[in-house]
């Protein structure tokens, strides 16, 4: 895999270009496969089912995601990242704390927190709290809280039982980082360098219409955003609707008298669909129907805004390659030991 490079876009809006012709390819090739698909089943009660799942997936979490992208695109144009580094305390253990639940405060999706943790290192953040807030940023945040409240029917336990775990999650593996690695051993060259500012959304402050600018930066960030991440959602729902509509009955059988199986099942899933957390409760949810065990899909929410292909590919440019490796694995670990023990408690 080829590594990241920091870029700004016309706009000035610093963002990771990855070379990702294998992406490129991989997303071109589901077009064609989708394309046969609804050619191959139309008119049959298969494509129905199918059909069903698959948007109602999309409708209920668009407006979230929607709402994410634009939350996204304010505090990156009107959130100064020297206010947010001065709350973080710079030596301490309670740094930790703060930055896993940082997320509350400024919420950012998976999708976009690479580039602010790197803004964040840069501004003097202290690297255990940015690992933290890396981790626990894309889970303990009330967009993610309130997509997966209605998600599973306005159940405020799966709710606090998502953000609390992603904040132990979080706050665990940043921990077991800043212990096994120090901070040259981490970062990538250049990653602290000094940073000039984010880009023309703050040059206009002669200017008669800087409001005005700095809304429709607002929109343009969050319009980049939503159309970065939706074909995401599109994926992953298409995924969904098929693994539901087609899988042999005695397959989903087997996982649901096999939690612990059904589990690690959901947690590649979710690594390999690469969804937005601000929409994924709504595929785990959708899990319900087939019977997947309660844990399986908690375990689908709490890894796959921790750790995604995507997110791999874009740790490259923020991580060194023994680190990704070491963090992947206490990552996964972390998720698989908690609700494998809690699945075995009951």
């Amino acid at each position: 895999m080829q590594e990241a490079d920091p870029t700004k876009t016309v706009t000035g809006k610093p963002e990771f270009t990855i070379k990702l012709e294998a992406g490129t390819l991989f997303q071109f090739m589901f077009l064609v496969f989708a394309m046969f698909f609804l050619l191959f089943f139309r008119n049959t009660e298969s494509l129905q089912t199918f059909s069903i799942i698959f948007f109602a997936i999309v409708l209920e979490a668009l407006p979230f995601m929607l709402i994410g992208s634009l939350v996204s695109g304010i505090i990156e144009v009107f959130v100064s990242k020297d206010r947010i580094s001065s709350l973080m305390p710079k030596k301490s253990w309670l740094a930790v704390f703060m930055g896993a639940g940082l997320g509350l405060i400024f919420p950012v999706c998976e999708c976009a927190i690479v580039p602010v943790v790197r803004r964040f290192l840069r501004k003097g953040v202290p690297l255990s709290a940015a690992i933290a807030y890396l981790l626990g940023g894309p889970i303990v945040n009330p967009i993610v809280g309130a997509s997966t409240y209605i998600a599973y029917g306005f159940s405020w336990e799966v709710m606090l039982t998502r953000l609390v775990f992603g904040y132990i999650i979080a706050v665990s593996v940043a921990v077991w980082i800043g212990l096994i690695f120090s901070e040259k051993q981490i970062l990538v060259d250049g990653t602290t360098d000094h940073d000039h500012g984010s880009g023309c959304c703050h040059h206009h402050s002669h200017s008669e219409n800087r409001l005005t600018r700095k809304l429709n930066s607002v929109v343009l960030h969050a319009a980049e955003d939503f159309f970065d991440v939706i074909r995401f959602l599109i994926i992953g729902a298409f995924v969904a609707g098929l693994l539901q509509t087609f899988i042999p009955r005695q397959v989903v059988t087997q996982l649901v008298e096999t939690p612990e199986l059904s589990i690690l099942v959901m947690m590649v899933l979710a690594m390999l669909l690469n969804l937005c957390s601000e929409a994924d409760a709504f595929i785990a949810a959708s899990f319900q129907s087939a019977g997947i065990a309660f844990s399986g899909q908690m375990a689908f929410m709490l890894l796959g805004p921790m750790l995604d292909i995507k997110l791999i590919l874009m740790y490259l440019g923020l991580f060194k390659k023994r680190v990704i490796i070491v963090l992947s694995l206490l990552t996964f670990l972390t998720v698989a030991f908690t609700q494998i023990t809690i699945q075995m408690a009951n």
